[in-house]
Parts: C-alpha cells; sequence; structure tokens
C-alpha cells in the first residue's frame, strides 16, 4: 500500500510511557503502520510520565487529569515524536490546543477482571478481604457490591500488581481485562465482572493514537485503521465525562455499545465508598454519540451525581 500524499516522510517516531503493557501497545502500532507503509522507518521512544514517577501515592491524591500522558503530549507539541499511543481511558477529555485524537483502533474488552491467589470469585471473599485496585471506580463499585471489602491502595504496573497479588499482599486485585488479554495473561482471570457489578472506566479496552492537528501525513495514514463502531462508542463515553467535569481518577463510570446505527451508553456516578450510586442509560442514533454522552450526564446530575461529585471534589 501506497504511502499516503501529505508530506512523504521517510520515518516516524511513536511515543509511549515504559510500562512492559503499554511498550506492548506502541509495538502493537508501530506493526500496523510497518504493514502499512513498509519503507517508513517507526521507532518507538518511551517518556516517563508524572504517574509513573510517584508510585506511592493514590492516583486521586497527585491530581487526577493527564497524570499518563502530559509528557507525552509535550513530547508530540515540540516535535520530538510524531504520534503517542496511549490507553484512551488515561487521555483527559480536553486535549491541549493542536493536539487531536486521530485513531481509535478497534477495542478490546473493555471489563475490569478480578484475579485471587486461591482462585475465589468476588461473590466468595472472605469479610476483610484485602483487594486491591488503583481506581476509585473499582472502589466505589466493589463496596457498593459487596461492602464488607477491604479495598487497599495497589500502584504499579500489571506485572508488579499481580507479582504483589501472589506474594499474598492482596487476597485479590482488579485490572482491566484488556491488558491483561495484551500480555497474553489472560489465563490468570479468576473471573470478568459484569458491567451490573464493575462498569468500566470511560475508553477502556480501547487505545488513543494522538497527533498533531496539523500533520495530514499522520492522520491519512492512522485513518486506514481508525475503527468507527470503537470511536462512536468512546465519543458518547468521553462526552459522558466532560459534562460530569470528571477524570479518569473520579467514580464514574460509563460504556457504550453501537448496534447498527443506535448505541446505548450506560453511565453511572458513585461515592467513594460505595453507598451511594446513580445508574442511567441513554439510546439513540450513533450520529448524535456526543449529544447522547451530555444527555446521560445531565440525567446522573439530575438524580444526585451533582451532590456526590461536590461532595469527592470538597474533600480533594
Amino acid at each position: 500500500m501506497s504511502l499516503p500524499r501529505h508530506g512523504v516522510r521517510a520515518s516516524l517516531a511513536i511515543g509511549t510511557r515504559g510500562s512492559r503493557l503499554a511498550v506492548w501497545q506502541a509495538e502493537w502500532v508501530q506493526a500496523r503502520l510497518k504493514d502499512l507503509a513498509p519503507d517508513l522507518r517507526v521507532t518507538v521512544r518511551q517518556i516517563k510520565t508524572s504517574g509513573d514517577k510517584e508510585l506511592d501515592v493514590p492516583l486521586a491524591a497527585i491530581g487526577g487529569k493527564g497524570l499518563f500522558v502530559k509528557e507525552i503530549e509535550e513530547a508530540l507539541l515540540g516535535g520530538e515524536i510524531d504520534l503517542a499511543v496511549h490507553s484512551l481511558k488515561d487521555v483527559p477529555t480536553v486535549l491541549p490546543a493542536g493536539l487531536e485524537l486521530l485513531c481509535v483502533p478497534e477495542r478490546d474488552d473493555p471489563r475490569d477482571a478480578l484475579v485471587s491467589h486461591r482462585g475465589l470469585l468476588l461473590k466468595q471473599l472472605a469479610p476483610g478481604a484485602r483487594v486491591g485496585t488503583s481506581s476509585l471506580r473499582r472502589q466505589a463499585q466493589l463496596l457498593h457490591y459487596k461492602p464488607d471489602l477491604a479495598v487497599q491502595v495497589l500502584r504499579g504496573n500489571l506485572d508488579t500488581r499481580l507479582r504483589k497479588l501472589k506474594a499474598q499482599e492482596y487476597d485479590a486485585i482488579v485490572l482491566a481485562a484488556a491488558g491483561l488479554r495484551r500480555m497474553g495473561w489472560a489465563h490468570e482471570v479468576t473471573e470478568y465482572l459484569p458491567f451490573e457489578v464493575s462498569l468500566p472506566a470511560i475508553g477502556q479496552g480501547a487505545l488513543g493514537l494522538e497527533g498533531r492537528a496539523d500533520d495530514e501525513f499522520v492522520r491519512e495514514l492512522l485513518s486506514r485503521f481508525d475503527h468507527g463502531p470503537t470511536r462512536t462508542a468512546v465519543t458518547a463515553e468521553r462526552a459522558l465525562l466532560e459534562r460530569l467535569e470528571g477524570d479518569c481518577q473520579v467514580p464514574i463510570a460509563a460504556h457504550a455499545t453501537v448496534s447498527g446505527a443506535s448505541v446505548t451508553l450506560e453511565g453511572l456516578v458513585a461515592s467513594v465508598n460505595g453507598q451511594r450510586l446513580v445508574r442511567d442509560s441513554v439510546q439513540g442514533p450513533a450520529q448524535d454519540a456526543h449529544a447522547l454522552g451530555v444527555q446521560l450526564g445531565d440525567k446522573l446530575l439530575a438524580q444526585g451525581g451533582d451532590l456526590i461529585l461536590k461532595e469527592i471534589y470538597g474533600a480533594g
């Protein structure tokens, strides 16, 4: 397949976090680009982000927005890289001026997965069982479903988290199923949590490929594996998050499904302790995905989500 018409170049640099999963994702994109343009030299550059530097502090305590993307975006704006590969759930809804999400490939499994070192399902965990997660969203929903759990902070990359579980520092941990699948570790999963128990993070399971808005070469190249249904789904989810003025660390969850020309979006807002949870859904034309996200945000706010969020931000 020929290279894009716009500003043909010999090389392209991808920026990514340095975790094994992030590098795997960047190399997956690198392989797709090499398939599309065999003569293009595609390199991967690892960039350390704020979220990777402070591993002994809960994410919510160091500020939620852009923790895993800010430094990569700075490299993109500075021309040090041409493309950033992110886990879309880490990407704020408002991007820096001059940057765009140029491609959203087909989504992987969006569910949360429970891994327990004794093979127990979530409902089988004993009162006081130590469940590790870095996500307030997961914490809130776990405690809403099973209030007797002892949910504890768990930071680190996927392999670090699994190692801590096997060292019996926790009785179980909750991770994104997509990450485990991408790393070839799906066999570690004890239970895939249904959406009724744990609704995913906005964009979970999807990649976000960010580039400069004026880079037509990269835009055209990436357009060849942009996945329309996934982009529609995450557009609805991200519009909900933006309406709620939330970030990836607040107990806000959503998942959209696209069926033909229709999209269904389910979302929730919960208190950190899980005692209060507001949940609803909307359905409409896929072309109205953004408006549907705003509509669901308004519904959740009107049903008590506004009070929950005010309390969370007030305590932050």
